[in-house]
């Protein structure tokens, strides 16, 4: 075992910790991913910064939130013109790959980027692997980037970038540590890549799923209220905001999606034997887990955080997989502590035995390493969330959403959930006298978390911008002046 390990970072396309079997869903198959959780820690109460791709990837990699580096949302690939020339969004930042690259380790990337141009390798990369864009329309003839060639693939691009893991994985010598990032572009869950069946290998097993795991809601007046200000935004290329509405209920779409889910699941068989058959596994620091989480109807609305005005916080938008396994290092057991994918960052630093990371990110993200043997009596048991005009605070008690006060705005609305008697955070308690105390309390803590968390150049709160693109044009201009606009939009 050499001293410091390899480490394979496997972040899958908006998928919620409630579509895993070790998670408790009896209908979607997922074999690998269930006996990874077996044999190591599985985290019940992980939550993403934002629910959105580029932000989450850019949180995981860099340990900052998204008023920290200026990511509040998709990077829209329509955009991508405005960009600076091989621009990536976390390049001005310490980041896991360069890190890890100074550091001695081979580094590889296979699957979706989105953090900005993706023709070229970003980050110290030396294996690059990539989509050109974010969105994805179908699974199937997408044009990728493989290490300096564009290519059309015609295969299911899970299936692609597996293979390109699992070649990754074969050309590691033994004595020299590698950081591999495995980030396919599913099972992702937008129009119109899951619209009709499947087509995968999957399809046969859930023609006849009677898709019980996902509650049958009428839609959410805040969703349909996010579709009327957003449904100007539909130009080539861009997702299909009108489907959005159309989702929730559809059994075709949900039976597609849990294929997609089963589709992911086998590209984590084939890294799992991958790293078995080099015998690299044993010295491997192994972790799955998602972008954001990602709502198929609950709540009444469908996808991201922002797919409802103002953005919400509810934990099917939110908690994401997250499982680890590092032989003779991680006992195997199941932790409900309150943790976020920011923290992955100062975890894979200590895991790589580099420094822990100083300024902002040593706010916003906390090693995991203490918590893989069970131990968790000194955990600071709470996350934070920001998505725009939202951010928020959940502890083992209560969520609290906070949103930015606009008198020309009066739906932003602040909300509490008492979790202990109201789980699914159905009743608002916010406006209720006999809880303005914990009100005041959470809504101090909000601000003092991103008072320290925040930059000013990126603080939406403060007059600052996005790097690319805002999914509020309707909102901030009309706060801060007509002359605020993203830093590249």
């Amino acid at each position: 075992m050499t001293s410091q390990p390899n480490i394979v970072l496997i972040m899958v396309d908006n998928q919620s910790a409630f579509t895993l079997g070790c998670y408790g869903n009896e209908e979607i198959y997922t074999p690998n991913i269930d006996a990874m959780a077996e044999r190591g820690l599985r985290f019940t109460e992980a939550y993403c910064p934002n629910a959105m791709c580029s932000p989450g990837r850019a949180s995981a990699l860099t340990g900052l939130m998204p008023s920290g580096h200026g990511v509040h949302t998709w990077l829209d690939d329509r955009l991508r013109d405005n960009w600076p020339r091989n621009w990536s969004a976390i390049d001005e930042f310490q980041n896991l790959p360069a890190q890890l690259k100074a550091a001695g380790y081979h580094t590889g990337l296979s699957g979706k980027y989105h953090l900005g141009h993706a023709d070229q390798p970003k980050n110290d990369f030396d294996f690059w692997v990539a989509l050109p864009f974010g969105h994805t329309r179908n699974f199937y003839r997408n044009t990728i980037y493989d290490n300096g060639e564009s290519r059309v693939v015609a295969s299911h691009s899970v299936d692609f970038f597996a293979e390109r893991a699992s070649d990754f994985i074969c050309l590691q010598e033994r004595d020299g540590p590698f950081f591999l990032f495995v980030t396919p572009n599913g099972p992702y869950g937008h129009w119109p890549a899951i619209k009709g069946p499947c087509g995968t290998r999957h399809q046969a097993r859930y023609e006849n799923c009677p898709v019980n795991s996902v509650p049958r809601e009428g839609l959410n007046q805040a969703a349909i209220e996010h579709h009327v200000l957003i449904r100007g935004d539909t130009a080539e290329g861009g997702p299909d905001y009108g489907s959005i509405l159309r989702l929730p209920n559809d059994t075709v779409a949900l039976r597609n999606y849990f294929a997609q889910c089963s589709v992911i699941d086998d590209l984590v068989g084939t890294v799992i034997r991958s790293l078995d058959d080099t015998g690299l596994a044993d010295n491997t620091l192994l972790i799955f887990t998602a972008d954001h989480g990602f709502s198929l109807g609950q709540h009444g609305f469908w996808g991201h955080g922002l797919a409802t005005w103002p953005s919400n916080a509810h934990r099917c938008a939110y908690n994401i997989p997250l499982i680890a396994t590092w032989p003779g290092v991680i006992r195997p057991h199941a932790n409900d502590a309150l943790v976020s994918s920011t923290d992955l960052y100062q975890t894979v630093l200590q895991a790589a035995q580099l420094a822990p990371a100083t300024g902002r990110a040593n706010v916003s993200s906390r090693s995991l390493m203490p918590l893989f043997d069970g131990s968790d009596e000194n955990w600071d048991n709470v996350i934070y969330i920001e998505q725009e005009e939202t951010r928020a605070i959940r502890t083992p008690e209560w969520l609290f959403v906070k949103r930015f006060p606009c008198e020309s705005w009066p739906s932003l609305k602040d909300e509490l959930y008492n979790l202990s008697s109201d789980p699914d955070e159905r009743i608002n308690l916010a406006e209720e006298e006999a809880y303005a105390e914990i009100v005041a309390s959470l809504s101090m803590r909000v601000d003092r978390f991103f008072s320290e968390a925040a930059q000013d150049d990126y603080d939406l709160w403060s007059g600052g911008s996005p790097k690319s693109n805002t999914a509020r044009p309707w909102l901030w201009p009309g706060v801060w002046g007509k002359d605020w606009k993203p830093h590249h939009g």
